[in-house]
């Protein structure tokens, strides 16, 4: 196909997809049936892990449960089975470790079956900047936020290949779009979360996997206590969002196979805005939008972790979502 044709080719698709977006704005998009469907959420034990937990069990689906902390994840499983879920089960698991997160997808193979909606949830925020930040506490970051996505999608991807059929849905941040002040390791992992869900989108699309879906979810800060603490500085534009919110949008989405989620809404335009923008225009925008002072008052898990154990003595636990 020659320079010209392949242009023209472009500009229709580019028309047709937006007219089509602008249709469904005010047609309501048919939402799939996901009952019977197995669907895995990472860091499930608390926050809107454990909410869009509930969400899918109320609409029928297999519930596989995982986060390191094996109390709150039994506390999920326990609400679950509560408001009606038939089959719920709920692994310990580390997610920044390699080795265990195929050991726990090969447990849940055998002992459930094949994932079809994969749920990456799991997260860690530091809330240090960058040279204040640990080492090990940097790696830990990447480890959770960044590989475990790598880990999870290659043990549970092929049979979804396989089936022409599936969900990879990818929770990742408004951090993983625009950087911002004291967050430099956290940006960076969920940049790379971002990244890597869009490229797998294209990869199946080449290989004509239509079946596969993918979601990538971008909200701003939300009101879970992992980023306790942190103020927005215009709450009408850039609000701090309820959990409840949260989960409702990512699991309507996904029953629409929505691509991308960004929350609120004013994201797609300041998203957009980025794209458009000189690059100069960057520093006073961050300014602005309060991206410079917005982690000054954090008082994450972490931080709240460290003045308890520097008053008893005792080792700074992990903080994972």
């Amino acid at each position: 196909m020659n320079f010209f044709l392949e242009t023209l080719r472009f500009i229709g698709l580019c028309l047709y997809y937006t007219l089509e977006y602008i249709f469904l704005l005010f047609i309501p998009v048919r939402k799939k049936n996901v009952a019977g469907e197995i669907v895995l959420i990472t860091g499930s034990g608390s926050g809107i892990g454990r909410l869009m937990a509930l969400k899918f069990a109320r609409l029928g689906a297999t519930l596989v449960l995982w986060d390191i902390n094996g109390e709150g994840n039994k506390e999920t499983a326990r609400l679950a089975r509560k408001i009606g879920a038939i089959r719920v089960h709920n692994y310990a698991c580390d997610c920044s470790k390699r080795q265990e997160i195929y050991r726990v997808a090969d447990q849940v193979k055998k002992e459930v079956g094949d994932v079809s909606i994969l749920i990456n949830n799991a997260g860690i925020v530091t809330g240090n900047r960058f040279l204040e930040a640990p080492d090990l506490l940097i790696e830990k970051t990447v480890e959770v936020n960044t590989m475990s996505n790598f880990w999870t999608v290659k043990a549970f991807l092929p049979a979804m290949l396989a089936a022409n059929h599936g969900h990879l849905v990818t929770i990742a941040s408004m951090a993983g779009l625009v950087g911002s002040n004291g967050l430099a390791d956290y940006c960076a992992s969920k940049f790379g979360a971002v990244g890597f869900a869009e490229s797998l989108m294209l990869e199946m699309a080449v290989q004509g996997k239509t079946g596969v879906k993918t979601t990538i979810v971008c909200p701003y800060f939300i009101n879970t206590g992992m980023f306790d603490g942190c103020k927005t500085k215009w709450p009408s534009l850039l609000p701090v969002l309820e959990p409840e919110y949260v989960a409702e949008r990512i699991v309507s989405g996904v029953l629409r196979n929505d691509i991308y989620i960004l929350m609120p809404r004013s994201l797609y335009f300041l998203y957009a805005l980025k794209s458009i923008f000189s690059t100069k225009a960057f520093i006073p925008a961050a300014e602005y939008l309060g991206l410079f002072t917005v982690m000054d008052t954090f008082r994450g898990h972490t931080k709240k972790a460290e003045d308890k154990h520097q008053k008893t003595g005792t080792k700074t636990p992990r903080s994972l979502n």
